[in-house]
């Protein structure tokens, strides 16, 4: 069934067919309407789940990450500087291995305040070891709630779906809403390996010495930095099982897409954009007028950010003549973190394109089709500069 509905209604009903036991969450624009819905569909008794209103945003993960460890399926959203809020919780929950699913309604953070999108939030928290999954439209923001729950509970590490705030929270698109019937078949019911019981006491996540050490039981247990180690090599083995679900999906849906990029037009072209969310659909437009003008360009939106998609990305662009990375966000003092990233993941290629950087729309700012032709035509002119120093699209100064 089709139906035309927001970005963020998109999501709720994604949660709902997710069948999430324990929701908790504090309203911050622009992710507000996703917990609203939330909240009606359960108070409507439309959902089976239990909706806990808090005071903060630390305090809605908190709740999640009890829920969790208690064996029940949660969620939460925010964004902006409610994610940040998070920051504490984000490391507990998984350092703690708790299959959380968040959406993140992508905003710019303060000081000073702006309620416009950009991608600064969920960038800034990449490295607190958590899934990082992007969505570009409303089919694939119900879409990834669902397999973000699959994918959680697969590799016991939260995930956060991110998505554009306005562009695509509080617009309307049509999108196909999954079958409840078919979600049960892809989306069995939660069934942790551990999970605190007032039946079977136990303790988890005490303090941790620095060596590994005899449990209670006698056997040894991995120190911190072991516990360390085996969330990130999870992390990277995550990219297989994220494949797995790809291809599973499609088995009971019918649809399903490349797992961690989505390509338009780039089999032929020499050089590629890259981007993540919603602008990757925004330069499609601007990909076909350079394609009629003899530009040889193409679009790639990254579908994964982290664990980060390497040989992928080494796959997808070795040979190109050049990649263009646009992004909303970027690394202080530095570049744009996701021009760094796919720089090193092609790092070992033999046939390595060079690798440009534009930063532009951060706080909202307009992101307009004629400048991000201009940069492109730029870009893909022989001999154009190279440079690390990444370049700023729509800056007044």
């Amino acid at each position: 069934m089709h139906i035309i509905e927001s970005g963020n209604v998109a999501a709720a009903l994604g949660v709902k067919l997710a069948e999430a036991a324990v929701i908790a969450a504090y309203p911050i624009t622009p992710q507000t309407p996703l917990t609203e819905k939330l909240s009606e569909l359960v108070d409507a008794g439309e959902m089976k789940a239990q909706y806990i209103p808090v005071e903060s945003e630390h305090s809605a993960l908190a709740v999640c990450i009890a829920a969790s460890s208690t064996g029940s399926r949660t969620f939460t959203a925010t964004s902006a500087n409610g994610l940040l809020y998070m920051t504490e919780q984000l490391n507990w929950a998984a350092g703690a291995r708790l299959p959380i699913v968040m959406c993140v309604v992508n905003r710019g953070i303060g000081a000073p305040w702006t309620v416009w999108n950009d991608h600064q939030d969920s960038i800034s928290q990449r490295d607190t070891g958590w899934i990082q999954l992007y969505a570009c439209d409303h089919q694939q923001i119900i879409d990834s709630v669902i397999k973000a729950f699959a994918l959680a509970e697969t590799v016991s590490i939260p995930v956060m779906v991110c998505y554009d705030g306005y562009i695509l929270s509080h617009t309307y698109m049509p999108f196909e809403l999954p079958d409840p019937e078919q979600v049960r078949a892809f989306l069995p019911d939660f069934s942790p390996q551990y999970a605190l019981d007032p039946t079977c006491p136990k303790n988890l996540n005490t303090v941790t010495l620095p060596d590994i050490r005899p449990d209670v039981r006698n056997e040894t247990a991995p120190g911190y930095m072991e516990i360390r180690h085996n969330l990130h090599t999870d992390m990277r083995k995550s990219l297989d099982v994220i494949g797995d679900i790809e291809n599973r999906f499609k088995t009971v849906f019918g649809r399903n897409g490349d797992p961690f990029i989505e390509p338009y037009r780039t089999d032929d072209a020499e050089y590629v954009a890259v981007c993540m969310g919603s602008l990757s659909y925004h330069l499609r437009d601007v990909i076909d007028k350079l394609r009629e003008d003899g530009v040889s360009v193409g679009v790639a939106g990254l579908r994964v950010y982290r664990p980060f998609p390497d040989k992928a990305v080494a796959e997808a662009f070795s040979g190109k003549k050049g990649l263009i990375v646009f992004e909303k966000a970027l690394s202080y003092g530095y570049q744009g973190a996701l021009f760094a990233d796919i720089k090193a993941a092609l790092y070992g290629c033999a046939e390595r394109p060079f690798v440009k950087n534009y930063i532009l729309g951060l706080g909202g700012r307009e992101i307009k089709t004629t400048e991000l032709a201009e940069a492109l035509r730029d870009s893909c002119r022989p001999g154009s500069e190279t440079s690390d120093a990444s370049e700023w699209i729509g800056l007044k100064m």
